[in-house]
């Protein structure tokens, strides 16, 4: 198949994209380099969360996500990609070549990446308006075409336990040493934040179905319910057939797909992964919520905001150019 040559305005606008993607603690843990007819994803161990994530799995799915996004903004200008993963066993960090091939957009493919600017990750509770079974269904043939399953979590029991599980997990974590610390350092930031979860993105009262981590500060309007209204989130647990890097960059690529497309159909969404970040509680998820049946990588809460909530505002994000090396740049 030949390739397709890249052009730096081009290269820097789907870069621009890809960077939008959702990471951990809004971490941003990822570098680029550009060829004349490639992109190189590398992971930024500089910008890792050793407490929070000391193997690295919530970073590899957080450039997962970058490196799908960075394919939806590809085919948007007329490029295919063909994705090399973990090109390189003598350097881990270098997580995906991508050779651009010509290709032609659907009018999906081009909504997929207008999705990209509006997606946002909605921590508030949702409405009480179901979410059709075919929406759910596109969302997990979106997980299959990137090498996952999603699974809805539609029974009281297994709620219950994910429930349960994330709260156990936040008293893990905060026995954690220096995990306290770090989530302080990246949660709670200013509007004007380069990186890291802004306060105005955090609700002031997390209370709902499902129990969403606990920032450092929170500015933002719970969403207000009718009388007699729960919370009407629907979970789903994102997962793979195995644990290597490589499924678990595969997890992120799925992941972004879930986000795109169910943004695409209106809905919100967030993902959770404070659960998976501990041993034990992910443990238990994989027991209780898929009989051992493949490896948890992360949840999804999804649902309808209600119609008078307020949109969530956009996290920001680093400039462009300081996230792109030179290809020839030395790398640890």
């Amino acid at each position: 198949m030949l390739t397709a040559s890249l052009d730096r305005s081009t290269a820097r606008t789907v870069v621009a994209l890809a960077n939008r993607a959702p990471s951990v603690h809004n971490s941003q843990p990822w570098r680029w380099r550009i060829g004349p007819s490639s992109l190189h994803l590398f992971a930024d161990p500089a910008r890792a969360l050793p407490a929070t994530d000391p193997e690295g799995r919530d970073l590899r799915i957080s450039c997962g996500a970058a490196l799908h996004h960075l394919r939806v903004a590809l085919l948007a200008t007329g490029l295919g990609a063909r994705v090399h993963r973990l090109p390189d066993r003598h350097s881990p960090g270098h997580l995906a070549a991508v050779e651009t091939v010509p290709a032609r957009p659907a009018a999906d493919d081009l909504a997929l990446a207008r999705a990209i600017e509006t997606r946002r990750s909605d921590r508030r509770v949702f409405s009480t308006w179901p979410v059709p079974t075919g929406f759910l269904a596109d969302l997990a043939a979106a997980a299959a075409a990137e090498g996952a399953r999603l699974v809805v979590l539609d029974d009281e029991r297994r709620r219950l336990t994910v429930a349960r599980l994330v709260r156990e997990a936040a008293v893990e974590q905060a026995l954690t040493p220096g995990l306290s610390r770090e989530t302080a350092v990246w949660t709670g930031r200013s509007r004007s934040a380069r990186d890291g979860v802004p306060a105005a993105n955090v609700p002031t009262d997390p209370a709902g179905t499902v129990p969403v981590r606990r920032f450092s500060a929170g500015e933002q309007a719970q969403n207000a319910l009718g009388r007699g209204e729960s919370d009407g989130t629907v979970l789903a647990l994102l997962t793979t057939a195995a644990d290597d890097p490589v499924d678990q960059l595969r997890a992120g690529e799925a992941l972004s797909a879930v986000l795109l497309t169910a943004t695409r159909a209106g809905l919100a969404t967030d993902p959770v992964s404070q659960p998976l970040e501990v041993p034990a509680t992910r443990a238990e998820l994989r027991s209780t919520c898929l009989g051992d049946d493949g490896e948890p990588q992360l949840l999804v809460r999804l649902g309808w905001a209600p119609l008078a909530a307020e949109p969530v505002p956009a996290s920001a994000r680093l400039p462009v150019d300081e996230t792109i090396d030179a290809p020839d740049a030395p790398w640890a």
